[in-house]
């Protein structure tokens, strides 16, 4: 520790407050550059996927609000503490204080863990009575403990990993969910399912659907369950917790001791599927994964959803995650304040669905389930990987593990001014600058990622279908990509 040194959080860079452009001018807005608001943040996650963006216009509307890639966003007000770090130049709205890092004296990822660390200390600055706030000052003076730039590097190399390991599966989740999903809708909604060609489409109730499906309420498909449980008589328990804040913090469950969980909950037994009853505009929608180690357990908000026979739970999740399914769904909550409505159970179980033919179910489960199974798989790998982070995270941040004279090669893992480190020339059609993607390698006139056109051919992918959903790209380019990923595992294979 004797190499650390406290800093205010301004030294550490520059400060920078969003802002929000006006919403009557819709020619600030576009699909150009992400615009981060604290919906858009979890509180686990470096990345974030934006719902709306900037045009030029708007991100030219207070340049001196603008964030460059590797900035560190800290959400400043209600939510206090999430955190993300941009990957392409963003802006943010006033909810949000913005670290641009100082790179000649500070790792920016090192800033992003050791801000990480500071979430309570956030919290326990700010004012503000039914919203809580944190000053811009308030915020920049806060004071940290820094180590010389070389140990930044080595702690954010090694804490890095970890969550460059967790991104790569959730886009291998990413995808595969959408493979799944595609596969339902096609079959499901499109009705062009194997051997549909050979299939009468007959009249009912809801227009004409294929001959041996039937209309059915949910009543006779499936049942709901209500076992309780308070986590607070089992104090030194950890449960696995699905609640609604995880499912809109990154999807998994959080890992809660029992003396922690104040209300009861329901038992999540094998073989079923969640669905929050809450707000049922926002849809959410849980295929859990049964870790043993540790008994699962649900909010009361989400309806706790058995398969009878004929019906298996694989179907039902696609199901209720359908846009069709949502809607019909969102139509049956009650309720006079629009923050808090609900779909009864009764109301759910009196819904009426098209259910298909016993033998095309079957044959959607034997192609999907091995997806969800890899899936899953993914999952728990990433928890995992997050238990081993946040266990080495305060530890490598407070100098506990002293990393300064070990040997870690830290070479691409900061990037200088936003770009990112390329390892082999381009083609003719591929292209890299520092404001896209932060510097990766991209189809030339896109924003599509050579990892990411790699990653989809790796999951089933076809050319065919990459340029059916990407009808901008050619042939050429994608096999540009192939050649390019070639390059890199022959290097690091030889290495």
């Amino acid at each position: 520790m004797s190499s650390w040194h406290n800093v205010s959080v301004n030294d550490l860079g520059q400060v920078i407050t969003g802002y929000t452009p006006p919403v009557k001018n819709t020619e600030y807005f576009g699909n150009e550059y992400p615009f981060i608001t604290p919906t858009d943040m979890t509180v686990d996650s470096r990345i974030v996927q934006t719902d709306r963006f900037l045009s030029q216009t708007g991100y030219e509307y207070r340049r001196n609000r603008l964030l460059p890639p590797n900035a560190i966003c800290v959400t400043c007000v209600g939510s206090l503490g999430k955190m993300c770090m941009t990957s392409v130049p963003s802006a943010t709205n006033q909810q949000i204080n913005s670290v641009v890092v100082d790179q000649d004296r500070h790792d920016s990822y090192f800033v992003y863990y050791l801000l990480r660390t500071k979430t309570a200390v956030i919290k326990s600055v700010a004012g503000g009575v039914a919203t809580p706030i944190v000053k811009k000052s308030t915020f920049a003076s806060l004071v940290v403990s820094v180590p010389s730039l070389a140990t930044q590097h080595k702690i954010a190399a090694i804490l890095s990993n970890y969550d460059d390991l967790i991104e790569n599966n959730t886009r291998r989740i990413k995808i595969l969910e959408a493979m799944a999903s595609t596969i339902y809708r096609e079959w499901f909604v499109e009705f062009r399912f194997p051997g549909h060609e050979k299939v009468k489409m007959v009249e009912s109730e809801l227009g004409l659907i294929p001959q041996g499906w039937e209309i059915v309420t949910l009543s006779d498909i499936v049942e709901l369950t209500r076992k309780g449980l308070t986590p607070s008589k089992f104090p030194k328990e950890t449960f696995a917790h699905y609640s609604i804040p995880a499912f809109d913090n990154g999807g998994f469950p959080t890992l809660d001791a029992g003396n922690t969980i104040k209300s009861s909950k329901y038992v999540v037994p094998p073989d079923c599927v969640l669905m929050s009853k809450l707000n049922p505009q926002i849809p959410r929608v849980w295929l859990p994964f049964i870790n043993t180690v540790h008994r699962p357990i649900a909010s009361t908000e989400f309806l706790i959803i058995k398969p009878k026979s004929g019906v298996d739970c694989v179907y039902l999740f696609h199901l209720f995650q359908s846009l069709e399914f949502s809607r019909e769904f969102s139509v049956q909550r009650l309720g006079t304040s629009r923050s808090h409505q609900r779909v009864s159970p009764a109301g759910f179980l009196g819904m009426s669905i098209l259910l298909p033919n016993e033998s095309l179910l079957n044959e959607f489960r034997a192609k999907v389930s091995p997806i969800v199974d890899l899936c899953n798989v993914l999952r728990l790998k990433n928890t995992n990987l997050r238990k081993t982070r946040d266990l080495l995270l305060p530890k490598l941040i407070s100098g506990e593990l002293d990393v300064s004279d070990l040997d870690i090669n830290i070479d691409g893992i900061q990037p200088r001014k936003g770009g990112t480190h390329i390892p082999h020339p381009l083609t003719e059609w591929l292209h890299s600058d520092e404001k896209i993607l932060a510097g990766k390698p991209v189809i030339k006139g896109t924003r599509l990622a050579v990892e990411f056109i790699v990653d989809l051919l790796e999951h089933d992918w076809n050319e065919d279908k990459i340029l059916e959903n990407y009808p901008g790209i050619t042939r050429e380019e994608i096999e540009a990509c192939r050649a390019y990923q070639k390059k890199v595992l022959n290097a690091s294979a030889s290495g």
